[in-house]
């Protein structure tokens, strides 16, 4: 697992860089307008995903995320304000994609994650999920003792999620989550792709504006 994770980083890096390089050009152009040019055979959304929005939308935006790539966090914003300006139109899944070679804390940040979940579903992985992008300024700069913190503010047993994050029990799935998501081509983060009755439609390449984002949300509503 970790010499897969090495290679898998090396490659990363380079998009990384290029995901970062669209977003500092002010390029409003998003990537994958064509079919052919889309993540491909991403994992099928199915109920256990952490889903904001309309569950039962036609059109869904899976998004692969690290929680110290503070283009993500730029992003995070954006999609919530997808989903409030079409609201009941529009599913966001958020799909865990921690690059340890380039943040360190974002794996156990991802875990912490889904020990909130255990306790109190989608809504508490949500704010909770929100709180660490509000509470981190990126590239690991989130000290781990805001974890438990962080639980306590979004209502949580902080006991219980101790025992959750120190056990490890969910780190097979944030590596399931990095590992499909590698398989898909996802070589950056955020990288995103716009679904539409589950077939892939659009991708979208880093952290591309609201208005960018929403203009491809519409042509897959028509």
């Amino acid at each position: 697992m970790q010499n897969n994770q090495q290679i898998a980083g090396a490659i990363i890096i380079a998009g990384l860089i290029i995901g970062g390089a669209v977003l500092l050009k002010g390029n409003n152009s998003v990537s994958g307008t064509k079919p052919e040019d889309a993540v491909e055979k991403i994992q099928p959304v199915d109920k256990t995903e952490h889903i904001l929005g309309n569950p039962n939308a036609k059109v869904m935006i899976v998004e692969y995320s690290d929680t110290e790539c503070p283009y993500c966090k730029m992003f995070h914003a954006t999609m919530h304000e997808v989903i409030k300006q079409r609201e009941g139109k529009v599913a966001w899944v958020y799909r865990h994609y921690p690059i340890t070679q380039l943040h360190q804390k974002a794996f156990r940040e991802a875990e912490a994650t889904e020990c909130a979940w255990e306790q109190g579903g989608n809504d508490a992985f949500w704010k909770y999920v929100d709180e660490i992008y509000v509470r981190t300024q990126s590239n690991d700069t989130l000290d781990v003792k805001e974890l438990p913190k962080i639980a306590e503010f979004v209502g949580l047993d902080v006991a219980a999620f101790n025992t959750c994050l120190e056990s490890g029990k969910y780190t097979e799935k944030v590596q399931n989550h990095f590992d499909s998501g590698f398989e898909a081509g996802v070589r950056g983060t955020p990288r995103s792709v716009i679904l539409k009755n589950g077939k892939v439609v659009y991708t979208i390449n880093g952290a591309q504006y609201l208005e960018t984002v929403l203009e491809q949300v519409d042509k897959a509503l028509k």
